[in-house]
């Protein structure tokens, strides 16, 4: 009977390198540093965005961002609704609205150039083709900047832009969750039209201010395989 031979300090850092994620591409731009980074091989591959130095998603796994989308549309009720997407991210979320035929036309808000074209290459699968889609509109530009100088209005509006209300990439866009940022959010509402919002936790004070301003407001908790459940807010005026 043999031992098995004892790993060496050789095979440790082999290990932990193999682990460790590999920076695809990283970018500077007016909002600070964007990362591509991926870990493990393909097909298995999982690719993060770091916006920051701030974890900000993952394609380890795309329910919830599914369901911001799945679970508006439905709670709209529209036979041909519009959608904006805040943040392209991973790209579930477009992906999820182009899915649907019933889907007129698909705006995309997404303030980093970089992730746009990352949707050309690593992440062009979680997209599904999305941004080819004669129905999908993408705009590179800060959502609030945006939305303040449209007169477009659409029946859902969901946002996925950072790790949620009480965690936010940038200082700048603790606005969006405020009351003044609300009030641009409802503008951009069609009358019957539903605000979802995407939470890597529960955030109690914004959902009081949803509350404030909403007819109906509605929180739906996503598990996931990474730990606590992801949060998906809903919100209307219609009961």
């Amino acid at each position: 009977m043999t031992s098995a031979t004892p790993p060496t300090a050789a095979d440790f850092f082999t290990r932990t390198a193999e682990r460790a994620p590999r920076v695809l591409d990283r970018r500077d731009g007016p909002y600070g540093e964007i990362v591509l980074r991926q870990r493990g091989a393909d097909p298995e591959a999982v690719f993060e965005i770091i916006a920051n130095g701030c974890f900000l998603m993952d394609t380890s796994d795309g329910r919830s961002e599914r369901l911001l989308i799945r679970a508006a549309l439905d709670a709209a009720a529209v036979p041909r609704p519009s959608v904006l997407v805040g943040g392209l991210g991973a790209g579930f979320s477009l992906a999820e609205a182009a899915a649907d035929p019933a889907v007129s036309r698909i705006t995309v808000l997404e303030r980093e150039e970089a992730v746009v074209r990352w949707h050309s290459g690593p992440l062009a699968r979680f997209s599904a083709g999305a941004l080819d889609d004669p129905r999908t509109e993408v705009v590179t530009a800060d959502l609030l900047d945006h939305l303040r100088g449209t007169r477009d209005r659409w029946d859902v509006v969901c946002l996925d832009i950072d790790n949620g209300p009480e965690w936010t990439v940038t200082d700048a866009n603790g606005g969006l969750y405020g009351f003044a940022g609300l009030t641009v959010l409802q503008r951009a509402l069609a009358p019957t039209g539903v605000l979802a919002v995407w939470s890597a936790a529960p955030a109690s004070d914004f959902e009081e201010r949803l509350r404030a301003r909403f007819q109906r407001v509605r929180r739906l908790d996503v598990e996931v395989k990474r730990g606590a459940p992801d949060v998906v807010y809903l919100a209307s005026q219609v009961q």
